[in-house]
């Protein structure tokens, strides 16, 4: 960490808590040791790890919906996520591709409220955020 100016504290990031949630249709597969979920986990874990000096922090919780379409809000991990959010535990969702919230743009829509009403950001590890000017 690089030294503060005379007189001042060093200035930590606020913690940001984040929920990775992670989705497969099918349950082909799901049995392995290591599967889509375990993969896509990985990857939004350490997408997080790489936001460590912004003071993104992953929550142990684990919000998992093996075996479940993309095409239906009926998800029991989906459901205990947005509780989580109403409940204020989360400030960051970050999932490997946008598909793997919701298959469904009017879901999308719902889902995307429940996020702006109360200040939570949504991110995908796989999709590079836009370069704005360029």
């Amino acid at each position: 960490m690089r030294n503060a100016p005379r007189g001042k504290a060093a200035s930590r990031p606020a913690r940001i808590h984040c929920a990775v949630y992670t989705r497969k249709s099918h349950e082909e597969g799901l049995e392995q040791d290591f599967n889509s979920l375990d993969a896509q986990r990985d990857a939004c874990e350490a997408y997080i790890a790489s936001q460590k000096h912004e003071g993104w922090v992953c929550l142990a919780e684990m919000y998992d919906d093996g075996g479940i379409s993309g095409a239906t809000m009926d998800r029991l991990a989906l459901t205990r996520l947005l509780a989580d959010i109403e409940a204020g535990r989360i400030d960051t969702v970050v999932v490997y591709t946008v598909d793997r919230l919701t298959r469904s743009l009017g879901d999308f829509a719902k889902i995307v409220d429940v996020f702006d009403a109360h200040g939570v950001s949504f991110v995908s590890s796989s999709t590079p955020p836009p370069r704005w000017g360029d």
